[in-house]
């Protein structure tokens, strides 16, 4: 199966960047225009057994941000820029990982991957064997509560994914994905 997700990677995130370019650089534009700092945040991340890469998403965020997941953040809304609510509820953000996927540092659907000090997160993905498998722009914890679930059972989700692994599920995440997405659902900050 390995080969064939590659491939559907390859060729669906290709066709998205087609289609999504012109609106990808409308939103780089106005991110640019609404806040101070670059249009893109790279982030840090934990792929594939571990290996850090950088990882990047439309800027949300204040350049003064701590790099810590929002939940940790004390008042994760002051440090929202004026277009970075609406681009999160949306998932519009996370649209630059179509050049992780090309790039082989993501799949379209694995676990979503860490920031590269949420140690709690990293271990127990390790304990469970889920560190083995590319990492995802979606994935089975995303579709099921995303920022709603604590720790634990998302990797329970993250490990349901590891020993269920199809092309079908796969498809089901994707459709799920783009259903949240356009209702702007699981996303709290």
């Amino acid at each position: 199966m390995s080969s064939m997700k590659r491939f559907f990677d390859v060729v669906c995130s290709l066709g998205a960047l087609v289609v999504l370019g012109a609106p990808m650089f409308i939103i780089a534009l106005v991110v640019k225009l609404t806040s101070r700092g670059p249009a893109l945040y790279w982030s840090d991340r934990v792929g594939r057994n571990n290996i850090i890469f950088k990882m990047p998403k439309f800027r949300t965020m204040r350049t003064d941000a701590p790099a810590v997941a929002t939940h940790l953040l004390a008042e994760p809304g002051r440090f929202i820029t004026p277009v970075g609510k609406f681009l999160r509820r949306y998932s519009l953000d996370e649209l630059p990982q179509l050049f992780s996927i090309l790039k082989g540092d993501m799949s379209l659907v694995g676990p979503r991957p860490a920031l590269f000090n949420q140690d709690d997160l990293i271990k127990l993905r390790t304990e469970r064997g889920v560190h083995a498998i590319t990492t995802g722009l979606t994935g089975w914890a995303q579709v099921n509560g995303r920022d709603d679930l604590p720790i634990p059972v998302k990797v329970d989700f993250d490990e349901y994914y590891l020993k269920n692994r199809s092309f079908l599920l796969d498809i089901r995440i994707i459709l799920l994905t783009l259903c949240h997405a356009l209702a702007g659902k699981g996303v709290r900050h």
